[in-house]
C-alpha cells in the first residue's frame, strides 16, 4: 500500500537524521537556549527582513496555536477564523479550552475575506453592549488553507490592513508553509508574510522534520514573557536543541524550500491525471493537497493499492477524497498512482 493520506507519515529527511547522529554525543544547554536554536533562528531571519523578530521552537502545530492565542488574548477576547480553520475543526476545542471563543466565519475554498473580518470587527466597535459580548482581537488564517488553497499577496495585504485599522492581531498558521510557498500559484514570500502579520509559524512536522514548528513573533507587543507562556502550556522542550538542529538543517542550504516545492510538483502531476480522466476536483488547489470527487466504485479500486483520506460523501454514488503528497513522496509512487488513475 502506498500512502497519500497525509504529509507526515515518514520520519525525517535523511540530512536531518544525519545531523542528529553526528551531534548525538554532544551536550547543549536546555529549553531552547542553545547554539543550534540560535543558528536556526539566524538562518530563518535571512528570509524575513525582520531582525527584531523573536523566534521560538515548539513541538507541534496545535501546541503553537493554543499557546499563541493564550498568550495574546485577555479572557474576554475572541478569535476570528474560517469555519474550516484548523483550530475550529481539528483541535478538539484546544482554543476554547484556553478560555477563548472562536468566531467562525463562512469560508469559500477555505478562505475568508478582509470584508468579512471588517464587518465582524465593526459590529463589535458599534455595539452598545460590548461588556456582554466577546471582543474580537485576533484573526487566524492558514497558509495554505485546510483545502490547500492559497491567499494571494493582495488578499493578505487587505486583511492585514483591516487588522491594523481595528487593532487586531494577525496570526498565520504555517504548518504547511513550505507547500504554500512552493506552489506555482504562490505570489508571496516569507518576507511578505513577516511584514504583513504579527505572528506566524513555519511548519517542520509536515515539511521534512521529525517534529517541530518555528514560531516567528514580529509584533514586539507579543514578545515579552512568551517563554513563560510556553512553559506554562507545556510547550517548552527540555532538549530544545533537537528542534533547533532540525530547522538549521532545513534552512541552511534551502532544503526546506526544495523538498516542499518538489511535493507540489508531484501533486500537480496527480492533479493533471485526474483532469485528463475527467474526474472533477472538489476545488482548485495548487499545493500538495488534491481533493477530487470520484465514483464510489473508483474510490474502491484506488483503495486496493493506496491509502488516501476520505473527506466527505457527495451523494449516494460519489465521494470527495484527498490525495496528499509530501517531502518524502517518491517519483515511482506518483507514477504508479497516475497509471492507476488512467486505468480507472
Amino acid at each position: 500500500m502506498i500512502r497519500f493520506n497525509n504529509d507526515y507519515h515518514n520520519g525525517a529527511h535523511p540530512k536531518i537524521l544525519e545531523a542528529l547522529m553526528q551531534t548525538n554525543t554532544e551536550s547543549y544547554g536546555g529549553y531552547g537556549l542553545d547554539d543550534w536554536c540560535e543558528k536556526a533562528a539566524a538562518e530563518i531571519k535571512k528570509h524575513l527582513d525582520r531582525p527584531e523578530a523573536a523566534i521560538h521552537f515548539l513541538i507541534g502545530g496545535t501546541q503553537v496555536n493554543y499557546t499563541v492565542i493564550a498568550a495574546a488574548l485577555r479572557p474576554y477576547q475572541s478569535v476570528i477564523c474560517a469555519d474550516s480553520g484548523h483550530i475550529q475543526v481539528h483541535e478538539t476545542g484546544a482554543v476554547e479550552n484556553t478560555g477563548h471563543k472562536i468566531q467562525a466565519l463562512p469560508s469559500v475554498d477555505g478562505k475568508i475575506t478582509a470584508g468579512q473580518i471588517a464587518a465582524q470587527a465593526e459590529a463589535y466597535r458599534t455595539s452598545c453592549v460590548q461588556e456582554h459580548i466577546t471582543q474580537p482581537k485576533l484573526v487566524y488564517l492558514s497558509f495554505p488553507t485546510e483545502y490547500g488553497t492559497l491567499y494571494s499577496r493582495q488578499e493578505l495585504e487587505a486583511i492585514s490592513q483591516v487588522c491594523r485599522t481595528y487593532d487586531l492581531y494577525l496570526f498565520i498558521d504555517g504548518a504547511r508553509m513550505g507547500y504554500g510557498l512552493g506552489s506555482p500559484r504562490a505570489d508571496v514570500t516569507l518576507r511578505d508574510i513577516a511584514h504583513l502579520c504579527d505572528v506566524f509559524y513555519i511548519g517542520g512536522t509536515k515539511c521534512g522534520a521529525l517534529f517541530g514548528e518555528a514560531l516567528v513573533i514580529t509584533n514586539p507587543v507579543l514578545q515579552p514573557d512568551f517563554r513563560s507562556y510556553m512553559k506554562q502550556n507545556g510547550a517548552m522542550l527540555a532538549k530544545g536543541w533537537l528542534l533547533g538542529l532540525q530547522f538549521y538543517t532545513l534552512f541552511r542550504d534551502g532544503l526546506y524550500f526544495d523538498i516542499t516545492r518538489q511535493a507540489d510538483q508531484y501533486a500537480m502531476q496527480i492533479k493533471q491525471a485526474f483532469q485528463e480522466k475527467g474526474i472533477p476536483a472538489f476545488l482548485e488547489s495548487f499545493t500538495n493537497q488534491q481533493f477530487v470527487v470520484v465514483e464510489n466504485s473508483q474510490m474502491e479500486k484506488l483503495a486496493q493499492h493506496y491509502i488516501f483520506e476520505f473527506d466527505h460523501k457527495v451523494d449516494d454514488t460519489h465521494s470527495c477524497i484527498r490525495f496528499c503528497t509530501s517531502w518524502s513522496t517518491q517519483p515511482q509512487e506518483v507514477a504508479a498512482l497516475v497509471a492507476d488513475i488512467k486505468a480507472l
